[in-house]
């Protein structure tokens, strides 16, 4: 199971490893030195936690990902979904579209989604 929690800062650092992926951890601390201003051994820590959450893997100096960036925010909607909206994604629909109106574009867009479900399921 992925634990989908992250903090601000993880979550910067999930990034940087998506953008560069696979990457030499060497060159990751490079990186997080660069755009985080961490040392090294905060590289590895942080590095470290999300590969037990399941969401990286580092194999033999070479960090990848176990699941992409789409994936990992798919899993972190569907959990916000489930915790808030008891899993009705119609609940959540008309929650967000309440403060925010959705161009024609974009209720095309998930017409086209649940059509496409739709066909997928016979």
């Amino acid at each position: 199971m992925i634990d989908t929690n992250l903090g601000v800062v993880e979550a910067r650092f999930a990034d940087l490893i998506w953008q560069n992926e696979p990457i030499h951890s060497r060159e990751l601390a490079a990186i997080c030195a660069r755009e985080l201003q961490w040392k090294r051994p905060t590289t590895y820590n942080v590095l470290r936690k999300l590969c037990e959450k399941g969401i990286f893997q580092n194999q033999e100096g070479m960090v990848s990902a176990k699941v992409s960036r789409r994936e990992f925010y798919g899993m972190q909607g569907e959990q916000f979904v489930e915790e808030a909206f008891d899993g009705s994604l119609p609940a959540f629909v008309a929650a967000f579209t309440a403060r925010k109106r959705l161009s024609e574009e974009e209720v095309q867009e998930l017409l086209d989604i649940i059509q496409g479900d739709r066909e997928e399921r016979g």
